[in-house]
């Protein structure tokens, strides 16, 4: 037993003058027993800390820590227990402080119980957050109200929330009390995960039903990027977003057209975006960790895609194709002619340098989302044009058709292509044919693989470079993979953007992004309708693909647009037969679903993107402005107004904020994250709010001046810096609110 001389001489190392430390040390011997300990805690220690301080520090020395505010005791007892252990908890016991820490919970936080425990604290805290955090006192529960948001979104321990919360909603039950919920009457709520499927499965099925429009879709989803789940239903959300967009162009889309040039025109500036939409869903999808709540959205978006879309507009446009007789454009400069249109303008002078990089399958739509990433990048700007492409749209011609040329056919057997009479297949053939315009060609995954100063070499020795780059055709023109044909026009939007800017980090200036051809594709299997019934019939048939027939004396049938090689511009013998509208020839031993090589506007409006990167900056965040309505606090609660001052876009980029009240230095209120990346035009659609809750130490600053700050993370950093601020005065009567 300590006496009281001892818990003297302790006092007095402590240093502390509290006339009722003694009976403190006196009560916890054991702590003072190792001199270890007494070090650790005399460091923690102020001469004037009263007992409830030096046993809140006694607390935080037993967990191993130097915080010893009831938030960082309850952050460090919650992260255990959500790893399933309770040793530090179990020293608090084995060192008689838990029931300080108990009275302290009860009266900070508002927990009594006659058993307190942290299993039965954990599952006390989620039950007054679901319920609003409630209370019969004005206030009562405002201290774990503010500390139940930080420990959420505090990095330090999110993930035991997370695990606590998923816990807590089983133990609950709580998806069945929210079963009989509308996804409109829990757009404000994110407390369990189960919200976030309540909200996805009610709006798929909406959207699927056609309840809901596409804007209030958009809104939904914009709504829930601050979940503190979202990164769990992230595509689950976009998914969706895409489906609505789909659905509700289609049910507006006119397919009509009265020329072969209005439907490459109409494509080019807008069908397109169809075919975008179908991708972004079906990516996001076949992405998402579980994609159960779209299996009927999914069957709609596949059948008005294939039968609204595809098949109507395959007819319509084979209509006018089957009234060309020569495949030529005015609208859109043959693919033949892009090195005379593009590069050659360049170059001309010996001085500039031209870069090339053919994407193989690189669909206009595809290109089209590139450009806008690009774009979204500082100093870089990218403009899509487009080519029509040459027929058959298949991978040796269409490569063959981008190289300078004076004449293109088919050479030998088969469907190999030369250009001016040499070989085009191959890096080491195309680099022959470039070294005539002092040019080269590199595989990209070669120039991926370089540092900057040998790809600044390379660029230096050649006035034309072409880089090859293949993903999409590889991925979708193997039957075991073409499903994953989107995953690869991600995954090459990805490398595409990266070979970019290390190009123009070694000092390349003008950038071209185009590709072979397009392609055909559907999630779905094809059902009869889907082939030909008949076979392609000849004197000699070289060549039969999915898409396309070279052959010799080909027989004229109406299932075919037969060409000869004239009409295509090409110098060949061969003949040439396309399937007509999106029909595929039964072939065995190869996919279906992803084909290319016809003359569906998908395969032969051929993107071009020219890129260039900019001397100054041109890429910055979006505005915030704060709009007091008044600048006195007489409640608990300030709701302050916000306005980003113009639309999000591919240069003006969302925003992401905090919001606190602070006297000084000191958070006087919770911190409410807040993102700001609205794309509307109407003013109306870009308001916000923020919403204080005081906390209890704001008492300390009534009859102050306090301050309003918007904070945003500083790039690369934990550390925030203040974006925006206003002045309040703090003038209130705190008994009502915080009568502890």
């Amino acid at each position: 037993m300590f006496t009281a001389d001892r818990a003297s001489l302790v006092q007095q190392e402590l240093g502390l003058a509290a006339d009722d430390v003694g009976e403190v040390v006196q009560a916890h011997e054991k702590f003072f027993q190792a001199a270890k300990r007494v070090r650790v805690l005399k460091g923690l220690l102020h001469a004037d800390d009263d007992t409830l301080v030096l046993q809140a520090k006694m607390v935080a020395v037993l967990l191993g820590q130097r915080e010893h505010s009831l938030l960082e005791i309850t952050r460090a007892l919650l992260a255990e227990n959500a790893d399933g252990a309770d040793d530090k908890y179990g020293v608090l016991v084995e060192y008689g402080l838990d029931d300080f820490h108990w009275q302290g919970v009860a009266s900070i936080y508002g927990y009594t119980s006659q058993s307190p425990s942290i299993d039965d604290f954990v599952l006390w805290m989620f039950r007054q957050a679901a319920a609003g955090f409630m209370s019969e006192r004005p206030g009562g529960l405002r201290n774990i109200q503010l500390d139940f948001a930080s420990l959420r979104y505090d990095v330090r321990s999110q993930q035991a929330m997370t695990t606590l919360a998923t816990r807590v909603a089983r133990d609950l039950d709580y998806a069945s009390t929210i079963e009989d919920t509308g996804f409109r009457d829990l757009l404000g709520n994110d407390l369990f995960e189960e919200v976030d499927q309540k909200i996805i499965s009610d709006l798929a099925s909406a959207v699927a039903d056609r309840t809901v429009a596409a804007r209030e879709v958009t809104e939904v989803i914009r709504s829930r990027q601050n979940s503190f789940w979202i990164d769990g239903y992230r595509k689950l959300y976009s998914a969706i977003g895409s489906a609505s967009d789909l659905l509700t162009a289609l049910s507006a889309l006119d397919l009509s057209m009265q020329s072969f040039d209005e439907g490459l025109d109409r494509y080019r500036n807008d069908w397109f975006r169809i075919d975008q939409l179908y991708r972004q869903f079906a990516y996001a999808a076949r992405t998402a960790e579980h994609a159960g709540p779209l299996e009927r959205l999914r069957e709609q978006v596949e059948s008005f895609y294939a039968n609204k879309f595809l098949y109507t507009l395959g007819a319509a446009w084979q209509q006018h194709v089957d009234g060309v007789d020569r495949w030529r454009s005015a609208v859109l400069r043959p693919q033949t002619s892009f090195f005379a249109d593009h590069v050659k303008p360049i170059t001309r002078d010996g001085r500039r340098k031209a870069v090339v990089i053919i994407s193989d399958a690189l669909r206009y739509e595809v290109a089209d989302e590139l450009g806008s990433r690009i774009r979204q990048e500082d100093r870089f700007d990218a403009t899509l044009d487009a080519v029509l492409g040459v027929l058959p749209s298949y991978t040796q011609l269409g490569m063959a058709a981008l190289l300078p040329h004076t004449t293109i056919g088919h050479s030998g057997k088969g469907d190999r292509v030369a250009v001016d009479g040499q070989q085009s297949a191959g890096t080491d053939n195309r680099s022959k044919i470039l070294a005539g315009v002092r040019g080269t060609a590199v595989p990209a995954e070669n120039l991926l693989g370089m540092t900057r100063d040998e790809i600044r070499e390379l660029y230096r020795q050649h006035q034309v470079l072409y880089v090859y780059h293949n993903r999409i055709d590889a991925t979708g023109d193997k039957q075991g993979t073409e499903r994953q044909v989107f995953e690869a026009a991600e995954k090459t939007l990805e490398e595409l953007v990266d070979l970019v800017k290390r190009l123009a980090s070694a000092d390349a200036t003008n950038i071209f992004v185009t590709a072979d051809h397009g392609f055909l594709f559907q999630e779905s299997a094809l059902d009869e309708a889907g082939y030909l019934s008949v076979a392609p019939q000849g004197d000699s048939i070289a060549v039969q693909a999915r898409r396309y027939v070279l052959g010799t004396g080909l027989k004229p049938d109406p299932a075919f647009k037969t060409y000869t090689s004239a009409q295509l511009g090409l110098d060949s013998d061969y003949e040439v037969q396309i399937p007509k509208s999106i029909h595929r020839l039964r072939l065995k031993g190869s996919g279906a679903r992803f084909v290319h090589g016809g003359a569906a506007l998908q395969e032969i409006v051929v993107p071009v993107l020219a890129i260039n990167k900019k001397r100054k900056s041109d890429t910055r965040l979006v505005n915030v402005e704060i709009l007091p309505e008044s600048d006195k606090i007489t409640t608990g609660q300030l709701v302050v107004k916000l306005f980003q001052t113009e639309p999000v876009s591919e240069k003006i980029q969302p925003r992401a904020l905090r919001a606190g009240l602070y006297f000084g230095e000191t958070l006087i209120s919770n911190h409410a994250p807040l993102v700001f990346d609205q794309e509307s035009a109407d003013r109306r659609d870009r308001y916000q709010s923020a919403v204080m809750l005081l906390s209890q130490d704001a008492n300390d600053y009534n009859n102050r001046a306090v301050e309003f700050r918007l904070e945003e993370l500083i790039p690369n950093t934990t550390q925030w810096r203040v974006y925006g601020k206003a002045m309040y005065t703090l003038k209130r009567s705190f008994a009502s609110d915080f009568d502890f």
